[in-house]
């Protein structure tokens, strides 16, 4: 399932998607140069949205994900909450593809209950 095109991604920056067009976010992604890193948008403490506004899922540094609603931080890298009500808990890994020209996907072995 195609999200976007690499060049719609800045570059330390956090973008949502709604994979399912139900109107509401449920998959962001973070890229860092090169690597993108794909998470479902709930927090594993209670399930909840993780942005506070549109595309807003990082600290003000860029270096966390960070959950609106409780204020809990994951890395970016591996989607482990560092600080929060859900110390140790995981972001639930999206795995994407990016295709020769650009295109990004949801890769096509990603479990469906990944995306809500």
């Amino acid at each position: 399932m195609r999200l976007c095109h690499l060049d719609e991604l800045r570059d330390g920056a956090a973008r949502g998607f709604d994979p399912r067009r139900t109107g509401q976010d449920t998959l962001l992604v973070v890229r860092r140069g090169d690597r993108l890193h794909g998470y479902a948008d709930a927090c594993p403490h209670q399930g909840t949205p993780m942005a506070w506004r549109k595309d807003a899922y990082l600290d003000a540094a860029g270096e966390r994900i960070v959950c609106a609603a409780h204020g809990a931080q994951f890395e970016i890298d591996s989607g482990l909450c560092t600080l929060g009500p859900c110390l140790g808990a995981l972001l639930k890994p999206v795995p994407l593809a990016v295709r020769e020209n650009g295109e990004v996907h949801i890769a096509i072995d990603a479990p469906a209950g990944n995306l809500a």
